[in-house]
């Protein structure tokens, strides 16, 4: 069927169009194949790092039911090693620097807190590692890691941890033997301590001993 003026006219414009922009759309969606494939590979990636992450991190579980701690901390190299970016990673980081603590090695036990601080992508497991690294520095008592543990705590508290940070920097006082500063430390703790909920009672009733010790007055 012969097209009439009007629909001739609108397939010369279309024919125009694609000869001036052809190459401008095909890259466009080229780009957007390849972005949408890259996505999905990526999708596909973290998903498989995950699963076998999980698996290396149930082998860590096994070990430590079975009280073999060197295959603990093997398990917890191997995840910082291959599957650094997920969270199994950190929380294996976090337990073995539990477990080399309680052996007596606390230079093994600061460095998976170190690497839990430095790579964890939670920002729970940061903070907690870096709380517990700041305690094992401040137990070790050495002018340079008095000075490491006071670098810490001048960062900026992760969010919802202000109050450990407050209690924390108490701990590094009376450390010291500043008393004044610790009674400080500890009743600002007490204060945020009391309007974040969700910290366990445990964790105020620590705190109270510690204000206690230093005649501060919890109310």
């Amino acid at each position: 069927m012969p097209l009439d003026l009007e629909e001739q006219e609108q397939i010369d414009q279309l024919k125009a169009f694609w000869q001036k922009y052809r190459n401008l759309i095909t890259g466009v969606v080229t780009a957007v194949l390849f972005a949408y494939a890259a996505y999905s590979g990526y999708q596909w990636w973290r998903t498989s790092q995950a699963a076998a992450a999980s698996q290396l991190y149930e082998t860590m579980v096994t070990a430590i039911n079975k009280g073999d701690k060197d295959q603990t901390l093997r398990a917890a190299d191997d995840l910082q090693k291959q599957f650094s970016g997920t969270p199994y990673a950190a929380m294996s980081s976090l337990v073995a620097a539990k477990i080399a603590s309680d052996a007596g090695d606390s230079e093994k036990a600061m460095a998976y807190l170190r690497w839990a601080a430095k790579n964890a992508s939670d920002q729970s497991y940061v903070a907690i590692a870096k709380l517990r690294l700041v305690a094992q520095l401040i137990e070790q008592g050495a002018e340079k890691d008095f000075a490491e543990a006071d670098a810490i705590l001048k960062e900026k508290p992760v969010t919802g941890f202000e109050a450990l940070w407050l209690e924390r920097r108490g701990d590094w006082y009376l450390a010291q033997k500043n008393t004044a500063d610790a009674r400080k430390s500890y009743e600002a703790a007490w204060v945020q301590l009391n309007q974040a909920k969700e910290f366990p009672e445990e964790a105020r009733r620590l705190l109270k001993v510690k204000l206690d010790a230093v005649g501060g007055v919890a109310q």
